[in-house]
């Protein structure tokens, strides 16, 4: 009966198992297979195999050490403040109950939002001279002119200025997935940690966050991916300016396939960008999620 079973649940999975083969497997084996390759720009033209000559290019070239440097600030960047804000806010939902649902919608609404109008949005609100931002401070009496912080056109602030729109977008994201963590959590775990006298940072750090680390695992990988491929926020806000202060991977690599016609410089710049995600993912899961820790208990 179990080998039936099985073999009914591949067949469920087989058409699944196809399209990614097709539609992800073979276009990703390609996209490999052209870095090892100078590939010229126009269709059908000439290939010419140089092994790692395109790799060696790509570690070699200042460009590519630099926009992994701004990639991996801007990722940090969002990330750490979506996980700061989201764990709050769904600690605050889950302190209020059933009375949380209205904010909760309410709440969300900026995840429905696309990144290239949220982009366009905060290109507005940040925008030196007159944008909606400085004049609020300028109001409150924070400075004193309207041109004063230059969001958008100082390269020591732009990476961080070009986070805030991702930020804004997704710590919806993280605070739903963290709020459903929280609803799995034991309720007479953290009443006998209240009747032995724990404090409220105690239970915190010492039952709730232990417990919600496979929740956390996920939230990071899905959201650190995510934004260290980071495209369209940026390319609307500040299109890699300025002077590059805000030119991530995603936006090199794209720089190097479409203006400058290297296909395969720029297949092996994205592959060493998939193999560090999946590293990075990897790590993750070891050291925040640890499978296989709550079994030894």
């Amino acid at each position: 009966m179990r080998t039936a079973d099985r073999r009914f649940a591949a067949l469920l999975m087989l058409p699944a198992g196809l399209f990614l083969a097709i539609f992800i497997g073979w276009p990703l084996l390609q996209f490999v297979g052209d870095s090892f390759f100078t590939i010229s720009p126009i269709a059908g033209g000439p290939r010419q195999f140089v092994g790692f000559a395109n790799y060696v290019t790509a570690f070699t070239s200042s460009d590519f050490g630099n926009a992994a440097w701004r990639t991996i600030v801007y990722t940090v960047i969002v990330v750490t403040f979506e996980f700061v804000l989201g764990l709050l806010v769904a600690l605050l939902f889950t302190s209020l109950g059933n009375s949380s649902r209205v904010f909760r919608t309410i709440f969300l609404y900026p995840l429905m939002i696309a990144p290239i109008v949220a982009g366009l949005l905060w290109r507005f609100l940040l925008i030196d001279n007159f944008g909606i931002v400085n004049e609020l401070l300028k109001s409150v009496g924070l400075i004193q002119s309207s041109d004063q912080i230059q969001w958008l056109s100082d390269p020591n602030i732009a990476l961080f200025s070009v986070a805030i729109p991702d930020i804004w977008l997704t710590t919806s994201f993280i605070t739903l997935v963290l709020f459903a963590g929280l609803q799995n959590i034991p309720g007479d775990v953290i009443e006998a940690a209240r009747l032995d006298g724990a404090r409220y940072t105690t239970i915190l750090f010492r039952i709730v966050i232990p417990l919600l680390r496979p929740v956390i695992a996920v939230a990071l990988i899905v959201r650190g991916i995510d934004a260290a491929r980071a495209f369209d926020v940026i390319v609307i806000q500040t299109n890699g300016g300025p002077q590059q202060s805000t030119e991530t991977l995603s936006l090199l690599i794209y720089r190097t396939m479409v203006r400058f016609g290297d296909p395969g410089l720029a297949s092996a710049m994205g592959t060493v960008y998939l193999i560090a995600m999946l590293a990075v993912a990897l790590v993750a899961i070891l050291t925040i999620w640890r499978p296989g820790s709550e079994s030894e208990r």
